[in-house]
């Protein structure tokens, strides 16, 4: 018979507690565990990127579609809005045709020859309204001394033409774009820019205003291809540095007065700006060609090229005077020019005119520089007083140089006792006359006795120039109050003082006298 278990053993074995995990299992489960915790981490942290990127692309759609429903209601506004102007634009029309019939009618009756700007207006008108682009450009090509006048009435005219664009395009079809005259030495770039400038006026929308230009589209078309013909052009002429400024600025004018500007050729648009930065129309040219962002870097061109001046005007067009100070710039411009004209007197290329050239330099300089100060109110941050005395120094030397000599005309003398010899043909002239009076002997001065005119100051050794921040005795190196002595030669017979171009010191009088201008 078997043996009966003993409950004590069944109870011993249910209390024993089971066997512990190894070590390396306990590693094994937390490195799974590790595991899944970054598993879990990077996909949490993918799924919000790709939440945040779903919800950021929703926001920039939904961003757009309102820009584009903003744009839309905006486009539609201004479709209407140039639906309604219309009608209005059909009786301003109108009236503007019957207002031609009944000028066109009284000037069929009577015109007369009046000499007043009313007078310039009627003829201006008569040509407008009957189309004679050909004889209204010979009419305005023979009155440049008129220029202000016909300036002042030429909008008016061309607002009676038919076609205004394509009355203008006939007009300047002469000239531009390419010069069709033979003869080509008067140059009329002048009239193209005037008349292009009076088209705008014309041309503009009586209701809308700037922002819609009447000009067909056939018209504009023809615009377009002219501009072309003369961006080809440039290789012939040599270049932008080659062409001539009235003919660029006819080309930039052309493209703003028939709204034809091309972004993809802005960098075209900008040498040539800077190329004629000088003409006083440029600034605001550059601005209608789309050229804001860029002048910071015109006008740092401008500086670096000498043109101080002409920065100074691109820096009031664009309003950037606190980045680029007006007053040092005029400073800087004054002593490159002082710099300049000091160049002409020691080039020996230049020997007997050069001291009229260096004052004709220095005197360009002080005019430009002193019309810019009065031009912007910079008086009192640089007062013009001593850049006209200066001037005014220059101009008087000048005057006295023109003055004839006192000598006699004819300076034939006899060799044996200084007198007057007869002309060369007085014995074919009737009204030959000799003086039996022996005239004064002429001297020449001699080179080593260096004299100098009353009351005109010489210039400083020292390096102080007008841009000087630091000057010893006055603001500007102009100083009149301190003139060298004047010496005086003597001679056997009379006592001449001689005036050579004061304030330099070389002793040198020019070869002649001849004004340069």
């Amino acid at each position: 018979m078997g043996s009966i278990p003993d409950p004590g053993d069944e109870f011993a074995e249910s209390t024993h507690p089971p066997p512990q995990p190894s070590f390396d299992e306990f590693q094994r489960t937390a490195s799974l565990m590790t595991s899944c915790t970054l598993l879990w981490k990077e996909l949490s942290d993918h799924f919000s990127s790709l939440e945040q990127d779903l919800k950021n692309k929703s926001d920039a759609l939904n961003h757009k579609l309102q820009t584009l429903d903003a744009q839309t209601k905006q486009s539609l506004q201004v479709l209407e809005h140039r639906e309604d102007t219309i009608n209005a634009a059909v009786s301003v029309a109108l009236q503007k045709v019957k207002e031609q019939k009944e000028a066109a009618l009284n000037d069929a009756v009577v015109f007369g020859e009046v000499d007043n700007d009313e007078g310039l207006l009627l003829k201006l008108r008569r040509f407008c309204l009957k189309m004679d682009s050909e004889g209204f450009w010979r009419f305005v090509a023979e009155r440049k001394k008129e220029l202000d006048s016909i300036r002042a009435q030429m909008s008016a005219a061309l607002a009676d033409c038919v076609d205004p664009a394509r009355f203008v395009l006939e007009a300047i079809s002469e000239v531009f774009p390419v010069d069709k005259r033979g003869d080509k030495s008067n140059d009329l770039g002048w009239a193209c820019v005037l008349i292009l400038e009076s088209l705008i006026p014309a041309v503009v929308d009586p209701i809308m205003g700037g922002s819609r230009l009447l000009v067909t589209p056939r018209m504009r078309a023809r615009a377009r291809e002219i501009a072309e013909t003369w961006k080809r052009s440039l290789d012939e002429r040599g270049g932008i540095e080659n062409v001539k400024t009235p003919d660029v600025h006819t080309f930039l004018q052309h493209l703003v007065s028939f709204g034809i500007v091309k972004k993809e050729d802005v960098e075209l648009y900008r040498k040539l700006v800077v190329a004629s930065a000088w003409r006083k129309q440029m600034p605001k040219l550059a601005l209608s060609l789309g050229l804001g962002d860029k002048m910071p870097d015109m006008i740092e061109e401008l500086i670096s090229r000498g043109q101080q001046v002409d920065a100074v005007h691109f820096t009031y067009e664009v309003g950037l005077e606190d980045k680029f100070p007006p007053v040092p710039l005029l400073k800087a411009f004054l002593k490159d020019a002082k710099k300049a004209a000091n160049s002409i007197l020691e080039d020996p290329n230049n020997s007997g005119r050069a001291a009229q050239l260096a004052s004709r330099k220095e005197q360009s300089a002080l005019r430009a520089v002193i019309k810019c100060i009065e031009e912007y109110k910079l008086e009192a941050e640089f007062p013009p007083e001593s850049l006209k005395k200066r001037l005014e120094q220059l101009e008087k030397t000048k005057v006295e140089k023109k003055r004839p000599a006192a000598a006699p005309a004819n300076k034939r003398t006899r060799a044996n006792n200084g007198g007057p010899m007869p002309p060369a043909k007085a014995g074919r002239s009737t009204n030959a006359y000799v003086s039996s009076f022996p005239a004064a002997p002429t001297y020449v001065r001699s080179p080593s006795h260096t004299q100098y005119p009353m009351g005109v100051p010489s210039y400083p050794s020292s390096p102080v120039m007008y841009g000087s921040r630091s000057p010893p005795t006055h603001p500007y190196a102009y100083s009149p109050e301190s003139a060298p002595p004047t010496f005086a030669v003597s001679y056997p017979v009379a006592q001449v003082n001689y005036s050579p171009y004061g304030g330099y010191g070389n002793g040198v009088a020019p070869a002649y006298q001849h004004a340069y201008y």
